[in-house]
């Protein structure tokens, strides 16, 4: 076993304890003992090198890190309530799906479609739930209601800085927000959020 490639695959999966060794607030004695007790290695010299060394390879995201929340802090954020997710059926006539979609076009209304291998989710204002029901009667999986849309509007840097995505959907986890849906457009970042949760996620992304 290669106790160091173990080491760090470990902690990385582990955001709290990758986040204290970036910020140099933890035990690495402790570390390595409960690593190696984890992982049923014995070797804990060696575990305490590995853990020293992934410490100052993490020093390298510091610069990526900050590069991430820069685009965050010129970020703007739109957000919309009242917002229904429907999954259906891919065995609906596509027929109906564009009339929903001029329908809805024609009134300016918010409308994204997700296609799957299995299903089509729809992302609409909760104004189109009757129309929906109709129009799929009998092939619907699911309706998620009080729902919102963020849209976090970045700048163009975000096209070529990786980690931007998963920076947010981490702050959002460690606020207990869960994200029904997500989707983007070029530097539109799209999440579908549970109404309630709209003052923690614009508390999250506060920079």
């Amino acid at each position: 076993m290669n106790i160091t490639k173990a080491v760090e695959k470990h902690v990385s999966g582990r955001p709290s304890i990758k986040d204290c060794l970036k910020r140099k607030l933890i035990n690495y004695s402790a570390l390595s003992r409960q690593i190696g007790s984890e992982l049923g290695i014995s070797n804990f010299d060696a575990i305490l090198i590995a853990c020293r060394r992934y410490a100052e390879k993490l020093k390298s995201e510091e610069v990526l890190e900050k590069r991430i929340i820069d685009i965050l802090k010129k970020s703007r954020i739109g957000v919309k309530n009242r917002i229904v997710a429907v999954v259906i059926e891919k065995t609906i006539y596509y027929n109906s799906l564009l009339e929903l979609e001029k329908e809805i076009r024609k009134k300016d209304e918010t409308l994204h479609i997700m296609e799957g291998a299995n299903a089509i989710t729809l992302v609409t204002s909760s104004d189109y739930t009757d129309n929906i029901r109709k129009l799929f009667k009998g092939q619907i999986i699911k309706i998620s209601k009080d729902l919102a849309e963020i849209n976090v509007k970045s700048p163009r840097e975000l096209e070529n800085t990786p980690g931007v995505l998963s920076q947010m959907c981490s702050l959002f986890a460690e606020r207990g927000i869960n994200i029904v849906e997500s989707m983007s457009c070029w530097t539109d970042t799209l999440f579908v959020i549970n109404e309630s949760d709209i003052a923690k996620v614009m508390d999250a992304l506060k920079f």
